[in-house]
């Protein structure tokens, strides 16, 4: 049974849709349990899996940027997942995070659909740890545990979206009855640190019944996958709770809205002991898969014309149609277009999405001395995308589009309008959905396999990686920096693998000693409004470098608290350099290039400086991205909707309900962030 295009999202069991529908009691209720599924189909191992089959789509997403692999839709896929942050620009940007009065309490409810996802979990677990246990359930002894563990996987994962979201909540761990007073009674939210350690617990119970990646080539959940998973999960809490200490979003804190309810009556918090529990439980995880194998980076920068496949095997780990044989990918999806399982990520990155990096993740790429850009005099400046990547980290050289990157290898491959160089991405693109608002084009992800964008539909089929090794080493240099102060000697040997598969210096010391933070245009200098290190920043940077485009960069800057900076300066997404040199190529085109400021202007004007502004080609009252985007201390929270509080009072009185509105937020339909 492989957690492959076969299994996935087909529907395979009947009674999904009933799932996920809502009872006439809203809060953590579906539909009567004897709806889910038959009670006789928990009887055999290939019925646990196949159950299991059905979740892999929608359990596995992260909490902020949603799926963790690319989507059937015409889009460029896993490439544009770290869209609206400081490191990427989607579409026409995200009015309701960084602009005024967007963002409302709900009138409906909040939670409803998640918990929906943990009576799922908890009435699998129920079923199938007590049939194991009675010996019920024939088949495998190792599969029907592995499907255990999956089981308490998708709990952990469903809870994680739910803690970064919302911070305290409910713990519910049994199928409730549907009545009134029981749901009432399990609405009750425990503190945030709790939670978290909670979903520790259930991981801890994942990584002893799951198999090793071996058993499924990586096409299930694994011991692995689970072990990275919780020491992603522990750093977050970590960093969450010691950089919003006192904001009122930690219990503890005197603003904390949790003390105010009668059941957290009598509970001190030690945070500062919290916060060690959860680094060390990060950097216990990660060391256990840190040692992995790292996928060779030979040099090679881009392939030889006649050349398709073999030529690079980092670039190539994601753009390959398997990645059973890549030990450095715990996790994976596999797509066939035998089986209309496809996606446009080779299509989209190649013509543009609409999307673009930032000029300053850009900027946060060292030299391939290990320098900054600003202390090393081989940088060429940015008058095109080449200088921009000449002598830098392989990673930036390799996984975003320069003007000489070779387009096509396939020697009868013609294109009319670009020949085989990349040349000029589409900044003035007619057609926004194929625009590079940036200049600065996602090249990760991209296959030079031509059949895969070249055929009918333009769908590919290049497999998406979901969960990597590599992570484990940055979670681990980040918890021991973050617990001692310190690099021991598994976190510098960890940074300085990292380093040599970049093609980068391998002296992080170096690196540290040359920063300096006000030259650095990363949000993640800061935490609050204060500068961190160096040495942390250099972490920072070592993570979103390695990281990019694969949906963790939001979830970063929140569990950082870096957008603090945006609540009293705005910041202003910039490209690439536009108005030196490379304007020449465009302004050819009279029709598209147009620079006035207007609703219709397809570049922001010169006189704003020379670096693209995406959100300011329009300087109307209209657009309210012009002058950059603005931060709420709400917003590190999301709001609980209006329903989610009055079906927790058995009055439905908001007044006796036994949850509580997220602080800086107002108990109130359609309200806005109070602060």
């Amino acid at each position: 049974m492989k957690f492959n295009i076969k299994n996935l999202g087909i529907g395979i069991l009947i009674g999904t849709a009933s799932m996920v529908t809502s009872s006439c009691n809203d809060m953590l209720d579906l539909e009567p349990v004897n709806q889910i599924t038959p009670e006789s189909y928990y009887s055999s191992a290939d019925q646990l899996g196949a159950y299991l089959n059905n979740y892999y789509n929608s359990f596995l997403a992260a909490p902020y940027s949603g799926s963790m692999f690319h989507a059937s839709n015409y889009n460029d896929g896993m490439a544009q997942s770290d869209g609206n942050t400081d490191i990427m620009c989607v579409g026409g940007g995200n009015t309701t995070l960084f602009s005024n009065d967007h963002w409302e309490v709900s009138s409906d409810k909040a939670l409803q659909g998640y918990y929906g996802n943990v009576r799922i979990c908890n009435y699998f677990l129920e079923k199938a740890t007590s049939g194991f246990e009675a010996g019920n359930i024939s088949g495998s002894t190792e599969l029907i545990k592995n499907y255990i563990g999956e089981g308490y996987f998708f709990r952990a994962i469903t809870y994680f979206r739910m803690l970064a979201l919302y911070g305290d909540l409910p713990i519910v761990t049994e199928v409730l009855e549907d009545k009134n007073d029981v749901l009432v009674a399990n609405s009750q939210r425990a503190p945030r640190n709790e939670v978290a350690r909670f979903i520790l617990q259930d991981l801890d119970k994942a990584i002893a019944n799951l198999a090793n990646r071996s058993m499924f080539n990586g096409q299930r959940l694994n011991k692995e996958a689970a072990l990275l998973f919780k020491s992603r999960v522990a750093l977050f809490e970590a960093t969450f709770e010691k950089y919003h200490k006192g904001s009122g979003r930690v219990p503890g804190d005197a603003n904390w809205p949790g003390a105010q309810m009668p059941y957290n009556s009598g509970k001190s918090f030690n945070i500062d002991s919290e916060i060690d529990f959860f680094l060390t439980e990060a950097m216990n995880a990660a060391r256990q898969i840190g040692d992995i194998t790292l996928t060779q980076n030979n040099g090679i920068m881009q392939p030889q014309v006649g050349t398709i496949a073999g030529w690079n095997p980092y670039f190539e780990m994601y753009s390959q149609s398997s990645l059973a044989g890549v030990p450095e990918v715990l996790l994976w999806k596999q797509y066939s277009r035998g089986q209309s399982i496809t996606h446009d990520v080779p299509r989209r990155t190649m013509s543009g999405c609409n999307d673009g990096y930032t000029r300053s993740f850009i900027q946060s790429f060292l030299m391939k001395s290990g320098l900054p850009i600003y202390a090393d005099a081989d940088y060429q400046e940015d008058v095109t995308l080449d200088d921009t990547k000449a002598n830098r980290d392989e990673r930036l050289q390799l996984f975003v589009w320069g003007e000489s990157n070779v387009l096509y290898t396939d020697p009868i491959v013609v294109d009319s309008l670009r020949g085989t160089e990349f040349g000029n991405p589409g900044i003035t693109e007619a057609l926004a959905e194929i625009r590079s608002i940036t200049g600065y084009q996602p090249r990760k992800y991209f296959t030079y396999d031509y059949d895969q964008y070249n055929n009918d539909e333009l769908r590919g089929i290049n497999a998406c990686p979901i969960f990597r090794s590599a992570e484990a080493m940055l979670n681990y240099i980040e918890a021991c920096y973050e617990k001692t102060g310190s690099i021991d000697g598994t976190a510098a040997s960890y940074w300085r693998a990292l380093r040599e598969r970049a093609g980068v210096s391998t002296d992080f010391n170096a690196t540290i000693a040359a920063t300096d933070l006000s030259q650095e245009l990363d949000l993640a200098v800061y935490s609050g409004t204060a500068m961190v290190s160096p040495t942390l920043y250099n972490i920072r940077r070592e993570r979103v470098n390695e990281l990019f485009s694969e949906g963790q960069r939001f979830a970063d800057l929140i569990r950082w608290r870096s957008f603090d900076k945006m609540i009293t300066t705005k910041w202003v997404p910039e490209g690439c350099n536009f108005w030196d040199n490379m304007y020449k190529f465009y302004e050819q085109d009279t029709v598209h290039f147009i620079a006035n400021g207007s609703n219709n202007a397809t570049v922001s004007k010169k006189e704003l400086g020379k670096y693209l502004r995406p959100y300011s080609r329009s300087l109307e009252a209209s657009n309210e991205l012009r002058d950059g985007y603005t931060w709420h201390e709400a917003y590190y929270l999301y709001p609980l909707g209006i329903s989610d509080l009055r079906t927790a009072s058995s009055d439905r009185d908001l007044n006796t309900s036994n949850m509580y509105q997220n602080i800086n937020w107002p108990a109130e339909a359609g309200g806005h962030a109070l602060k």
